[in-house]
């Protein structure tokens, strides 16, 4: 179903300059696919896909199970280089990188002169961006920084324009410039948004005032079997291998380290239970290696240093969180989805995480893993102690995350959910004339 636009004096107003300052806060489908995989591909539409990041989030390894699956019927612009390139070429996917430094130096909170000063880079980058797209059938802006050139652009590409919408809208993660720009984005020419949880839906309707109902929800997927590859039978044997300690009982929190990630209250957690280490597995990105000394010179503070280790940013993520004990997962904001709490129970591992927002899609409360409020260290550590001290329950948790994560949130379920959702969109509205390439 696609978003009404509104036709009234108001929507033409758009402030379409201050577009650019968005960077992002900051990363099921039919269970039975039927057809074979070469069938299916053959009816899918040509999509180039935009993203701004070229480091890995939740929102780029969501398109790279999409670049996987279906490279031929696909090509992604980047708006900056970096590590998420060279995984999309490494698996047969056309890359090509539209950058511009000064666009990319705009902050999310930047303001509208700052904006203006970069206006050239923002006319190249739409210029660009509508120049690939006119090869082919729908526009797919995977980010917000996408979404608003895609938009910008849309009347030189004259393609339906999808967006995958990865964040829950609202002022803790936009200013409030940003926020309009995307409610006008999506009003005036987004044929149809895809969101990746229902709260995240809710946000969307809140600010544009499109029915939460009215948009598809495509969880990502979670590819289970790279759990399964990782023995962690011989538990010292792997965490020798990782360089952890081999006898400790071990929490691990997965995740950019950024402010509103929460490892600061995981470190005040940690104080309260004495012998237990704390595992942080992710590196800063976008300007926040601040924060991250800070989190250093907390444990240091509170005298937990030893306990803590800091294991930047890995690419084996199922050896690592199979080495814990415990997943953690302290947003202390609403989180749009939780990958990594999906991941922790395709691992097996019992999960406490910060209940709201998406979370509360996929975590049932002492059914498939625990709750806590966000921000709350005391609860934290308490939650923590009671699977500590009560191993059948964890055990018990983790077997029906195990089981939920596999069931509710494959790779062949976000893939066939998400092509249906393009599929659809290619459907022409009543009275307009089929434009498709070729179904």
């Amino acid at each position: 179903m696609r978003p009404s636009l509104d036709a009234s004096p108001l929507a033409h107003s758009l402030p379409l300059v201050p577009s650019v300052c968005i960077d992002p806060p900051a990363a099921p489908l039919g269970a039975n696919i039927g057809a074979s995989a070469a069938t299916h591909a053959a009816a899918l539409p040509r999509v180039l896909f935009v993203d701004q990041s070229g480091q890995l989030g939740g929102a780029e390894f969501a398109l790279l199970q999409l670049a996987e699956r279906y490279p031929s019927h696909m090509e992604v612009v980047l708006l900056a280089d970096g590590p998420f390139r060279l995984r999309l070429e490494a698996l047969g996917a056309r890359v090509q990188v539209v950058n511009d430094a000064s666009v990319s130096g705009i902050a999310r909170q930047a303001s509208a002169m700052n904006c203006l000063r970069v206006l050239p880079g923002i006319v190249r980058q739409v210029r660009a961006i509508a120049a690939r797209a006119r090869a082919f059938d729908v526009l797919f802006v995977n980010t917000q920084k996408a979404l608003v050139l895609g938009a910008l652009g849309k009347l030189l590409h004259r393609k339906p324009v999808v967006w995958y919408q990865h964040d829950i809208l609202t002022r803790e993660h936009f200013g409030r410039v940003q926020l309009n720009v995307i409610k006008w984005a999506v009003r005036l020419a987004v044929d149809q948004v895809i969101v990746n949880s229902r709260a995240s839906a809710r946000s969307l309707a809140a600010l544009t005032g499109l029915a939460a109902d009215a948009v598809p929800v495509v969880y990502n997927g979670i590819d289970a079997s790279a759990f399964n590859s990782v023995d962690g039978t011989d538990m010292g044997a792997l965490r020798q291998s990782l360089g952890l300690p081999e006898h400790a009982w071990l929490a691990g929190l997965f995740g950019r380290l950024a402010p509103w990630k929460g490892q600061h209250v995981a470190l005040d957690a940690l104080t309260r239970l004495p012998d237990a280490h704390l595992v942080l597995v992710g590196a800063p990105l976008f300007g926040e290696d601040a924060y991250a000394q800070r989190l250093r010179d907390q444990a240091s503070a509170l005298g937990i240093a030893e306990r803590v280790h800091f294991a930047g940013f890995q690419d084996e993520i199922p050896a690592w969180m199979k080495a814990m004990n415990v997943i953690l997962h302290t947003s202390t904001e609403p989180e749009p989805f939780g990958r990594v709490i999906v991941e922790g129970m395709a691992a097996g591992r019992p999960v406490i995480a910060a209940a709201a927002g998406g979370v509360t899609e996929i975590v049932r409360h002492a059914r498939n893993g625990w709750l806590v409020e966000p921000g709350d260290a005391a609860a934290l550590a308490d939650a923590i102690g009671v699977l500590r001290n009560d191993p059948a329950l964890a055990q018990r948790l983790a077997q029906q995350a195990l089981h939920d994560a596999q069931a509710d949130f494959s790779v062949d379920q976000y893939l066939q959910r998400m092509m249906d959702a393009l599929s659809t969109t290619m459907q022409p509205r009543d009275g307009e004339p089929d434009t498709r390439t070729s179904l």
